[in-house]
């Protein structure tokens, strides 16, 4: 008996096969992909961003899109960005007569309306912290 004659012979079992081997099969590309994208091997490195990425791809992919979107928010003063292996931050500092929680506010909304052009496969999607910093005195 030849193989295939087994399974010509038995098309339930040859069904049965092709289904685990076309299972099998997502599983590993799945698998795979997000392996490479881990390893920093992914084929559309805009497209993925590992928890672990370089300073450079957690600019060109995190940092400039968001700070495109921050850029028109009215009454910023100030914004830099650091960018280390795996995180990036934004530090936007706005003008004195801005409104603390409406600054935060808008800062929300556009960390929302970027949400599509930032990296599908990001550990953790962006937050906001508020800082009030304190007023410095000042002598004479």
């Amino acid at each position: 008996m030849n193989l295939s004659q087994l399974f010509i012979q038995r098309p339930i079992m040859t069904v049965l096969v092709c289904f685990a081997i076309v299972l099998f099969g997502a599983v590993a590309f799945r698998a795979l992909r997000c392996g490479a994208a881990e390893r920093g091997l992914s084929h559309h490195p805009g497209q993925c961003v590992p928890a672990g990425a370089s300073p450079e791809t957690m600019a060109s992919t995190v940092a400039t899109p968001l700070e495109r979107e921050f850029s028109t928010i009215a009454g910023i003063q100030q914004m830099s960005s650091t960018n280390s292996q795996g995180s990036t931050s934004i530090t936007v500092q706005f003008t004195l007569d801005r409104n603390i929680d409406a600054a935060a506010q808008d800062v929300q909304a556009h960390i929302a309306s970027a949400g599509g052009r930032l990296p599908p496969s990001m550990p953790r999607p962006p937050s906001y912290q508020k800082v009030n910093p304190p007023r410095r005195r000042c002598s004479t």
